[in-house]
């Protein structure tokens, strides 16, 4: 594929960007609203660590902003993402994987007066966090997305605010003597991480007839 602005090459260039950005608009909406639950529990429980507090509002706010900006980029595209589920959601399989539930079911309050269910549940998004950090990584070398300078562009300001997304849940570890990872937690990650990417991106990549959104995962939110 010498090409890629023209003919067969155009149309490979924009399918694989509409399905990247259709995975990272999921994952970006489900993780601030998955952290805006985490955070009600932690302020709850835990109202004096003023300082984790904040760090998980600004992952929140974050998560929140790059979801934005995808969603910018599909209007700009004219259309809408790609219609993905949670199978797509690597925090959604991390989760199911370590407690046996999906994000929904999780009683997070429970967890989070729980000091080992909770911290499994910061190993959980820390190393989710340091996989979007490779992950992105990797998507910056890739000669498609540096083809789109809009994409390029979001892809930076993500990699910007990785390291801050794993760095509080790391130091609420360390600080209590804990370890950072378990075995089994990754080889979990590495499981759910090929699977996404040698499975899942390739089968939606093929599935021409696979459905758009009808509506923004936001629209409740902001209407």
């Amino acid at each position: 594929m010498k090409n890629l602005s023209g003919g067969l090459g155009a149309g490979f260039r924009q399918r694989y960007l509409e399905v990247v950005a259709s995975i990272y608009i999921y994952n970006e909406h489900r993780g601030y609203t998955s952290l805006d639950r985490v955070l009600e529990a932690v302020r709850k429980l835990f109202p004096g660590d003023t300082d984790f507090i904040a760090a998980i509002e600004r992952h929140r706010d974050d998560e929140r902003k790059h979801y934005v900006m995808f969603k910018r980029w599909f209007e700009l595209q004219g259309r809408m993402p790609l219609a993905v589920n949670r199978d797509y959601g690597h925090i959604d399989r991390f989760v199911g994987w370590v407690f046996g539930t999906t994000i929904d079911d999780l009683d997070t309050a429970a967890v989070a007066s729980d000091p080992s269910a909770f911290e499994r549940l910061c190993r959980v998004i820390s190393l989710t966090e340091q996989r979007g950090l490779v992950q992105v990584e990797s998507v910056l070398r890739n000669r498609i997305i540096r083809s789109d300078p809009v994409m390029t562009r979001i892809f930076q300001i993500v990699h910007r605010d990785e390291p801050s997304h794993f760095e509080p849940y790391c130091e609420w570890l360390a600080q209590r003597g804990r370890p950072q990872s378990m075995r089994s937690e990754l080889m979990a990650d590495w499981c759910i991480h090929k699977l996404l990417m040698l499975v899942k991106l390739p089968t939606l990549f093929l599935a021409f007839g696979a459905a758009r959104m009808q509506r923004w995962p936001d629209a409740a939110e902001i209407a």
